[in-house]
């Protein structure tokens, strides 16, 4: 039995199902169930099931597949049953028995395609936003015709900052020379990289505007498409060269710090209790990362933030990410964009946009995360909004698919607020890219 198999699962989830009272609260709350009846829930395919799953028997419930991994039912459980991850990991399981499939091998890979799309970007662009193209896709690769498509950018985050530090000659420096008060590691993620360098390079701005040194963390996927396409091999392989680059700097009390909610939620938990990672420099690393509003709204709590901010006289919905929901720090991009003079943000009520990172784009999926995200839909129509905020970069592809609202991270209202320019950060944005 290698170390993705059934033994695997059931001797590394203390959490089990020992502890479920089989209430059906994570079923109740489960985005996927009212849209489906391919799934029965989360109890049933997690806890319940698990009790069924024997060493080396095969899974009893494929049904599992048509879990979401939103992590609401985790979330909502009131004996604190880690049912998403008793769930993600019961994927990987069957992923050992059956094989992983192309597609999902291929949805796994997005720092891959997005620096090898890089350099073809107009081409891509303009392809992939034609039908034929995208029927073509599905039809082959069972990837949704209808799923969100980013653009690549054309350049990559990470290429600008190599280009910047070695225009101002400097390199990032080993945490033994940093000061642990005034440096931030920053975490872009692959997204940043290839399709929204402008958010990594306004994050950039902010960090040293607020007086920090940034040291940029080699370009590395964090893993979590790979884990949640059920890739647990290769998604510990991406961690654990992960770990061992952040953990010095974790050990010395550098904060780490990234724009993507998912990215980080991976840091804090997904590599102890779902890829099973319970070693010491894994929890270090966890304990020092941050998401980049969750670091401001501390800043602020220390007296460290300035809040010398310009008004923005606008009102504006805001949708909280599930990853986010997950970390369990409440909502830090509302707290520190109350300080904002004027700016009127309004949370929209929905536990999901129905994304989940890769499962929207999956043909046989695609209706059910469309009608997940039906009341935001309804709630930016209902509004008027033309924009909406959100933390995750999936999370706002998927909105702008199905309201057609432009989306952004709260991080250019922070920008904005500064009166940050991307001159702040020494060249100027392509059209288009700016602050809101």
């Amino acid at each position: 039995m290698t170390e993705n198999g059934l033994l695997h699962l059931l001797e590394n989830t203390p959490f089990t199902s020992d502890l479920c009272i089989k209430c059906n609260i994570c079923t109740a709350h489960c985005t996927v169930v009212p849209h489906t009846d391919l799934f029965p829930g989360p109890k049933h395919v997690g806890p319940q099931a698990q009790r069924l799953r024997e060493p080396g028997a095969p899974s009893v419930d494929h049904s599992v597949d048509y879990c979401s991994g939103c992590g609401i039912c985790t979330l909502v459980c009131p004996h604190g049953v880690r049912v998403m991850e008793i769930n993600t990991q019961a994927k990987a399981a069957m992923v050992e028995t059956n094989g992983l499939s192309l597609r999902n091998w291929f949805l796994g890979r997005n720092e891959v395609w997005g620096r090898l799309g890089t350099p073809f970007a107009p081409v891509l662009n303009f392809f992939m936003r034609r039908r034929l193209p995208r029927l073509l896709a599905e039809k082959t690769f069972g990837i949704s015709a209808r799923g969100p498509m980013p653009r690549w950018a054309g350049y990559t985050f990470r290429g600008w900052w190599l280009k910047r530090q070695r225009a101002r000659r400097q390199t990032d420096r080993p945490p033994e020379a940093c000061n642990p008060a005034r440096t931030v590691v920053y975490f872009h993620g692959c997204a940043t990289n290839s399709y929204e360098p402008h958010v990594g390079r306004t994050a950039v701005a902010v960090l040293e505007h607020l007086g920090f040194d940034v040291i940029v963390s080699p370009l590395r996927c964090c893993g979590l498409p790979m884990q949640s396409n059920g890739d647990f091999k290769a998604a510990r392989r991406y961690a654990r060269t992960n770990v061992a680059w952040l953990e010095p700097y974790a050990r010395r009390g550098i904060p780490i710090v990234g724009t993507s909610a998912s990215c980080m939620m991976a840091f804090k938990s997904d590599y102890e209790h779902i890829l099973g990672m319970a070693d010491e420099a894994t929890r270090t690393v966890a304990a020092g990362v941050w998401d980049f509003m969750e670091f401001l709204r501390h800043l602020h709590e220390q007296g460290r933030l300035d809040t010398t901010f310009r008004p923005l006289e606008r009102r504006l919905p805001y949708h909280t990410p599930c990853q986010l929901k997950a970390h369990g720090i409440g909502r830090p991009a509302l707290d520190v964009l109350a300080l904002i003079p004027g700016l009127i943000m309004q949370e929209i009520d929905a536990d999901c946009c129905g994304i989940c990172g890769t499962y929207g784009y999956k043909a046989e999926k695609r209706e059910i995360a469309e009608a997940v995200g039906g009341p935001i839909v309804e709630q930016v129509a209902a509004g008027g909004f033309e924009q909406v905020v959100c933390d995750t970069e999936t999370c706002r592809w998927q909105i702008t698919s199905l309201t057609g609202a432009e989306t952004f991270h709260p991080v250019m209202l922070v920008a904005e607020a500064y009166g940050l320019h991307m001159a702040a950060v020494d060249d100027p944005l392509p059209a288009g890219r700016g602050a809101p």
